[in-house]
C-alpha cells in the first residue's frame, strides 16, 4: 500500500508539473504560459476564446539538432505570475530546457512575458543560454498555430512587409500577429499542419530557406503552421542570448496594424531606446522630438554606430507611410532631422529609424 502511495505521489508531481501554467488577463486578452515555453492566446472572459494554440522557441545549429516544444523542452522550474513587476503591469516567468530529450542543443530558456491593462498586445523575450562547452552558432525562430475563433482551417496569413510582422485571418475573425523586436526574420514558411511535420530536419529547412513566403490561405480543416528564422548568432559558453517578440490582436487589420506600432513603441520605451545618450554619442539612439506636440516643424535627433544606409520614415496609426525625412548614407554619430507636419491631420503619429537591421520607434503627437 505505502508503494501505490509513493507511486500515487510520483505521478501527480510529474503531472503537475507537465500541466503548470501561469495566466494573465489584460482585460482584451488572456496569454497563457506552460512551464515547458508554450504560449496560447485567448480573447478574454466571459467567453475566453483561444486564438492561437502554440507559439514556441525553435532554437538550431543543424538539420539533425533543433530544440523545439514537442520533442526537447522540459520544464526547470513551473511557469509563476510575477507578484511584483518591474516593467509591467503583468509578467509570467517560466524556465525550461532540454532534457526531456537530452539532445543537442545543450541549452536553458528564461521566458518573460509582460502585459499592460487594456491593451491588445503583449512582449515576450526568451532568454538563451549556451550549456554546452564550445560556441554554439545558433538560428532562433519561432513555431507558430494559429486556432482562430477556436477554429483549425479555412485561415489565411501573410506577412505585411510594410510593418514587418506576420498576420493570422480570416474573414470577420479577429486578426493576431507576431513580430520580432531584436532581429528581422530572414525566413518564413507557411504550410497546412500535417503529423509528423515537428522533426529536426524540417525545421532546419524551414528556419534557414532565406525565403519570406507568399501569402498563403488554408485548404484544409487542418490548419495553418507558421515556421520563422532569423539570422545566425553566435553563443559563448554559458552566455545567453535575449530575443524579443511582439504579439498583438486587432478586429480588422487596420486595428492591428496600429496596437503593433503600439507594441513596438512599448518595447524601445523598456528598453531604453527613447532618448540620446550624451556619454555614448556613435549608439544607435532615437530622441523624442523637440518641440512635441507642435503644429508645424519639429526636430528629431538621432545617433548611429557606424557610417551606413538609414531612413527615418513618419507613419499614421494605421502604419501608413506619410514622410520620408531621412533615407540615404549618413556617417556615424549625432543627427538631426527637421519634419514639417504639411498638411497631415491633427492627431498621434509614429516615426521610425531603420539602421541596418535594427530599428526604434518614437511617436509625435500633431496639433491644429
Amino acid at each position: 500500500m505505502k508503494k501505490n502511495y509513493l507511486l500515487i505521489g510520483i505521478l501527480f508531481l510529474v503531472l503537475s508539473q507537465v500541466f503548470a501554467q501561469a495566466e494573465f488577463n489584460t482585460g482584451t486578452l488572456e496569454v497563457v504560459l506552460s512551464s515547458a515555453g508554450r504560449i496560447r492566446l485567448y480573447t478574454p472572459p466571459p467567453d475566453e476564446v483561444r486564438q492561437i494554440e502554440r507559439v514556441s522557441l525553435l532554437v538550431g545549429v543543424s538539420n539533425e539538432f533543433v530544440f523545439d516544444y514537442n520533442e526537447d523542452a522540459d520544464a526547470v522550474e513551473s511557469a509563476v505570475l510575477v507578484s511584483d513587476p518591474q516593467k509591467s503591469d503583468y509578467e509570467l516567468r517560466g524556465l525550461f530546457d532540454n532534457s526531456y530529450s537530452d539532445r543537442r542543443p545543450d541549452v536553458q530558456v528564461e521566458i518573460n512575458v509582460y502585459g499592460w491593462q487594456n491593451k491588445s498586445y503583449a512582449l515576450f523575450k526568451y532568454s538563451v543560454q549556451n550549456k554546452e562547452d564550445a560556441t554554439m552558432n545558433a538560428v532562433i525562430g519561432l513555431d507558430i498555430i494559429p486556432f482562430l475563433n477556436e477554429t483549425y482551417g479555412g485561415d489565411a496569413v501573410a506577412y505585411d512587409e510594410t510593418n514587418n510582422f506576420i498576420r493570422f485571418y480570416r474573414d470577420s475573425d479577429l486578426n493576431v500577429g507576431f513580430k520580432a523586436l531584436t532581429k528581422e526574420f530572414t525566413s518564413l514558411s507557411f504550410f497546412e499542419w500535417f503529423s509528423g511535420y515537428s522533426n529536426d530536419n524540417n525545421y532546419w529547412g524551414w528556419m534557414t530557406s532565406g525565403q519570406i513566403a507568399a501569402p498563403y490561405a488554408s485548404t484544409t480543416d487542418d490548419g495553418l503552421v507558421a515556421v520563422t528564422g532569423q539570422p545566425a548568432v553566435d553563443i559563448e559558453p554559458n552566455g545567453v542570448y535575449e530575443v524579443n517578440f511582439a504579439l498583438a490582436i486587432g478586429n480588422n487589420e487596420e486595428e492591428l496594424i496600429a496596437n503593433m506600432a503600439e507594441a513596438k513603441y512599448k518595447f524601445d520605451e523598456m528598453n531604453g531606446s527613447l532618448a540620446i545618450n550624451d556619454q555614448n554619442p556613435n549608439g544607435l539612439s532615437l530622441g523624442n522630438n523637440y518641440p512635441n506636440p507642435f503644429s508645424g516643424q519639429t526636430m528629431i535627433s538621432y545617433s548611429l554606430p557606424s557610417s551606413g544606409n538609414v531612413s527615418l520614415k513618419v507613419h499614421d496609426q494605421l502604419g501608413r507611410v506619410v514622410a520620408v525625412p531621412v533615407n540615404g548614407v549618413q556617417s556615424a554619430g549625432a543627427h538631426k532631422a527637421e519634419f514639417n507636419s504639411g498638411k497631415l491631420a491633427p492627431g498621434l503619429y509614429f516615426y521610425t529609424l531603420t539602421f541596418k537591421e535594427r530599428s526604434i520607434t518614437q511617436k509625435m503627437i500633431i496639433t491644429d
